[in-house]
Parts: structure tokens; C-alpha cells; sequence
């Protein structure tokens, strides 16, 4: 595992990460808006849900990949970083998530339904494996013994990290449905500062040179 600071800036970093407006997070606020933070929550817990998946998937298929070709870091790092980077720039420009409520309140939600979209939303979108394995191998340090179960390990608290966050906009989304500009104004300054955090990660993975060994 990373020594503590590294590990309070991993915590840190997947916080803000989490709080960046995007589709996971449109899912929870859509469903908090018009079913209340219940139907909120279960959609947090379907995307939690479809992330472990992936972790575990990419913890994996890292160790298989580094364990066969010499050049894979390389290729894995400037794929990771392009990533990144281009995740930063896109996030620094956004004009802010766009939210708009039914002009009716919907019936009570399907919480199964809500649950397995927000499930299979996340495990069938694959840029959700490309950025587990371009952000969680940064913490690893390269000469770890077990580098997959350090990752498996990485994975499970950047996703648990996410419930309180997931859980605090399903709720902020069933109290603030009369009050969608000024949470979008928020939403916009979360989009910047998380835009900044992208791109000193990907730079930081472009000009790392330690792969991380299997």
C-alpha cells in the first residue's frame, strides 16, 4: 500500500473526482430530482456496483499485461496519460452539467430497475476500466510485492470513498429541486477544479519511468 501521504492524496484525490458532474453523477442527481434521495442512493450504490467490476477486472488484466510484455507500462502509461489529459482539458473548458426537471413528479421509482441501470451503465462503458488503470497504478509504488491486490485493494477505497459522495447528491438533488442554478454554478466550479486534477495526473503519468512490476 502507499505510505500515508500518498494514500490521504489518493483519498483526496477520488473525493474530488467524485464530486465532477458527469454521467454517473447526472444519473444520481436525475433520479434524486424527481424520485427523492432514495431512488438517488440505490442509483449510487448500481454504479458502485458496476465500478467494482471493472476493478476487478483491470487489477487482473494489469498484472497479466505487465507480466508478459516489458513495453507494456509504456504503451499503458501514454494511453493513460492521453486519457487524463484529455479528461483534464474537457472538464476545465465545461460549460456545467445541464439539468432540467419533469414538469410533473414521476411515480415512485423501480428501485431494482435504478439500481441495474446505473449497474450496467458503468460495467458496459469502458472508459471506466481505462480510468481505473490510468489513475490507481500511480499509487502503487514499483517495487510492491503484490501489485494486483494492492490495486484490488486501491479500487475498493476509491469506490467505497464514493458512497458519501454519491449519497450527499442524491440528497442535495431531493432538497435543491427548486434550486438548479445555483447548483449548476457549483457544478461548473467542480468541473474546473477537477479538469486541473486530470491534467497534473496525466502529466505525471507521462513522465513517470517506474513501471509497476507483477
Amino acid at each position: 500500500m502507499p505510505d500515508l501521504p500518498q494514500l490521504l492524496l489518493f483519498v483526496a484525490a477520488g473525493w474530488l473526482l467524485n464530486l465532477t458532474p458527469g454521467p454517473d453523477v447526472l444519473y444520481i442527481v436525475s433520479h434524486g430530482l424527481r424520485s427523492g434521495a432514495r431512488a438517488g442512493m440505490v442509483a449510487a450504490l448500481g454504479i458502485v456496483g458496476g465500478c467494482f467490476v471493472h476493478v476487478f477486472a483491470a487489477a487482473a488484466g494489469l498484472s497479466a499485461l505487465l507480466a508478459t510484455s516489458a513495453t507494456a507500462f509504456t504503451v499503458l502509461k501514454w494511453v493513460g496519460a492521453a486519457y487524463l489529459l484529455w479528461m483534464g482539458v474537457k472538464l476545465l473548458f465545461s460549460r456545467g452539467a445541464r439539468l432540467k426537471l419533469a414538469e410533473a413528479p414521476a411515480p415512485e421509482a423501480d428501485l431494482w430497475a435504478v439500481w441495474r441501470r446505473g449497474f450496467l451503465t458503468n460495467v458496459l462503458n469502458p472508459k471506466v476500466a481505462l480510468f481505473f488503470l490510468a489513475f490507481v497504478p500511480q499509487f502503487i509504488r514499483p517495487d510492491a510485492p503484490h501489485p494486483a491486490l494492492t490495486f484490488l485493494l486501491l479500487g475498493a477505497l476509491f469506490n467505497l470513498n464514493s458512497l458519501p459522495i454519491n449519497f450527499g447528491y442524491a440528497w442535495l438533488a431531493a432538497w435543491a429541486a427548486r434550486r438548479l442554478q445555483t447548483l449548476q454554478r457549483a457544478m461548473r466550479w467542480m468541473d474546473r477544479a477537477a479538469g486541473v486534477l486530470f491534467i497534473g495526473f496525466g502529466l505525471r503519468l507521462a513522465f513517470s519511468d517506474h513501471p509497476v512490476r507483477p
